[in-house]
């Protein structure tokens, strides 16, 4: 077990030129490899970074990369523009597309005494761990694990093993991860590097991919003092070391503790990132501690024309909608379908206030009738965005027309909460 390249802070800038040699430096430690597998996350996840990292990937191995599969987990396949705008010269047929219902293996089983433990007694199931075949059959001597991390709904923090049991898992595992996740709770878990679902990717790291040549690649990102995206760590290494240093900074640079509650938030969903409230809800997830009771969220989503990224999911999101905890219980109890989705019962409970703020949807391509059908209020996209105009706002406290407004340019990039509910 070996950490590679370790190197990251607050006030790091890492230069394309840094990272290239970076990353070079830390292949350069593994020898010749002569099958390489790269493993970057989906567009969705395009400020990560990991588009320019497996670029220089390509750039170092040449002809010995010879697939790159996106982990787009339940996410819809890359369009050949997205595989262009992010990954720019790499060539295009070496991607491949991960079907998480028909193309994986099992690897092994997390036992249910395990999950019991785990959910603190709240859930009885085994959790098949399964990987897109490729990874298992592929005949790789190499598998770049590539992302970012940064507080994240399901997990606590992002990336790292997540990218492999679940950005290229199957249904079972990412609907009773998810569940495990939203049954424990999610502010329970948001920002903290060891969670319920953290210990069922890394017993199934232990446990049964011992024999994958895996190595990750990660970054940690944020937003300067000029508002411009930087890399402030890349942490590159084959073992849980490289994640834990990397949550350690994400939490100084993704975390942003608040010393007030926020009454009225705008979040901004940019239009190429997010066209469904299934990643359009980060607004929602990354916010949720830092809302008061009473409050209203606002979220302008001009690229959203669908609910979600699957056909079966966006269907079940369309019957139950973002009805609270108990509702979405009580639905995964009486419908087959819901339980066999456990995933879209998780998205439920997490995109829904549980009755306690307004979330407020401006969507490009969705009308009032679909908005207003799923819980959720409707607001005007033309309107809304004339009053709060994301070109004019500033990230964080800004006073509209008399009235003060949080605003998030890119609710991807970190996680709020009023201190005194997150201690809770």
């Amino acid at each position: 077990m070996s950490l590679f390249f370790a190197t990251g802070s607050p006030t790091t800038e890492f230069s394309p030129g840094e990272i290239k040699a970076s990353l070079f430096a830390a292949l350069d430690k593994l020898g010749p490899r002569k099958k390489v597998l790269a493993v970057p996350p989906d567009y969705t996840r395009m400020h990560s970074m990991s588009g320019i990292l497996t670029e220089y990937a390509w750039d170092y191995y040449g002809q010995a990369l010879t697939d790159i599969l996106p982990a787009l987990g339940t996410h819809s396949a890359m369009t050949g523009h997205e595989i262009q705008t992010m990954f720019g010269p790499v060539p295009h047929n070496l991607f491949r597309v991960h079907d998480w219902r028909n193309d994986v293996v099992t690897l092994g089983e997390v036992p249910s005494e395990f999950i019991l433990d785990v959910s603190e007694g709240k859930l009885d199931y085994p959790v098949p761990m399964q990987v897109n075949k490729l990874l298992r059959d592929g005949g790789h001597d190499l598998i770049l694990s590539i992302g970012q991390v940064v507080p994240h709904e399901v997990v606590g923090m992002a990336n790292f093993n997540k990218n492999i049991f679940v950005g290229t898992g199957g249904v079972l595992a990412i609907h009773r991860s998810h569940f495990l996740g939203a049954v424990y709770g999610m502010e329970r878990m948001m920002g903290r590097a060891v969670t319920p679902v953290r210990r069922i990717l890394n017993y199934a790291s232990d446990h049964f991919a011992q024999n994958l040549p895996i190595v990750y690649v990660l970054t940690v990102v944020s937003k300067n003092a000029a508002g411009q995206l930087v890399v402030n760590g890349l942490y590159i290494g084959d073992d849980a070391e490289c994640f834990e240093r990397a949550a350690e900074l994400s939490l100084q640079v993704n975390f942003f503790m608040m010393d007030r509650e926020i009454h009225k938030a705008v979040v901004f969903l940019d239009p190429h990132e997010f066209k469904t409230t299934w990643l359009g809800n980060k607004s929602v997830y990354r916010t949720r501690m830092a809302l008061a009771d009473g409050a209203e969220l606002i979220v302008l989503a001009p690229g959203v024309h669908a609910f979600g990224e699957d056909a079966a999911i966006d269907k079940l999101i369309r019957k139950y909608g973002y009805c609270g905890t108990p509702a979405t219980l009580e639905a995964v109890k009486n419908d087959p379908a819901l339980a066999s989705n456990l995933s879209a019962a998780a998205h439920l409970i997490h995109g829904s206030s549980e009755g306690r703020f307004t979330i407020r949807y401006c969507p490009g391509h969705l009308g009032r009738a679909e908005i207003e059908s799923v819980h959720f209020a409707y607001g005007d996209l033309a309107e809304y965005t004339t009053k709060y105009d994301p070109a004019k706002l500033a990230d964080g406290w800004n006073i509209v027309d008399g009235e003060e407004i949080f605003f998030i340019s890119n609710p991807a990039l970190g996680l709020w909460a009023y201190q005194g509910r997150f201690a809770q």
